[in-house]
């Protein structure tokens, strides 16, 4: 058992240092993203990039960690990165960052690092972490349309109740007998809960409200 660890017990000492190499990257990553007054005046910031340019920081130093003085693994790492070829439409940049520190943690896993490859792991998942749980929550969007024989009297109160519950609203289109809105819902929010309320709001049968999902996202505050 000593011997099948001592591997792992050898790669100890640079533990340390590896950890604050992947610190720094991240600081450096984040601060490229974050400090830039200038870009922030013309083109709106995007936390997706901000977080995508910090996973690239911590890829690059997981690589270099991993090639350290040895040539034969920087080929390694060329070669396998000119096999990656994904095709698909990735929606969230930070995805492939995610993407790409896999790669970098396999090849720090084949070169034998792996008591590396665990610190890392751990810290990415911990970095992902903390950055996704700054982001806005996300949201469905649909459609809402609402059929009432009292939709003029029973739309501020409808307003009201969406609000309550966190959906943002938008009418779209109203008349004496319906009123169409386009909302976004929280994505934990239950429809068919809002839908019983709505037709609470009305106390009589024969109220029809219908949802059609537009699509998810996540709203970018």
């Amino acid at each position: 058992m000593r011997d099948a660890l001592s591997p792992l017990i050898a790669q100890l000492p640079s533990i340390g240092s590896a950890l604050a190499v992947l610190g720094v990257a991240a600081l450096l990553g984040a601060a490229l993203g974050l400090v830039r007054p200038v870009r922030r005046e013309i083109v709106p910031r995007s936390a997706h990039v901000v977080q995508a340019q910090i996973l690239l920081a911590i890829v690059g130093a997981i690589i270099i960690v991993v090639v350290a003085d040895s040539l034969a693994r920087a080929f390694a790492i060329v070669g396998a990165a000119g096999l990656v070829r994904y095709r698909a439409r990735v929606e969230d940049v930070k995805d492939a960052g995610v993407m790409l520190i896999a790669l970098a943690l396999g090849l720090t896993a084949g070169a034998g690092m792996f008591l590396f490859a665990f610190v890392a792991c751990g810290f990415v998942i911990a970095v992902l972490w903390l950055l996704e749980s700054f982001e806005p929550p996300a949201r469905s969007r649909f459609n809402l349309k609402i059929s009432t024989k009292h939709a003029g009297h029973l739309r501020a109160d409808i307003e009201h109740a969406l609000a309550q519950k966190g959906v943002t609203y938008e009418l779209r289109r109203s008349s004496a007998t319906e009123l169409v809105y386009e909302v976004t819902v929280p994505f934990r929010q239950k429809i068919r809960g809002l839908t019983r309320l709505i037709r609470r709001l009305d106390g009589q049968d024969g109220t029809e409200v219908e949802w059609e999902i537009k699509k998810y996202e996540t709203l970018r505050s």
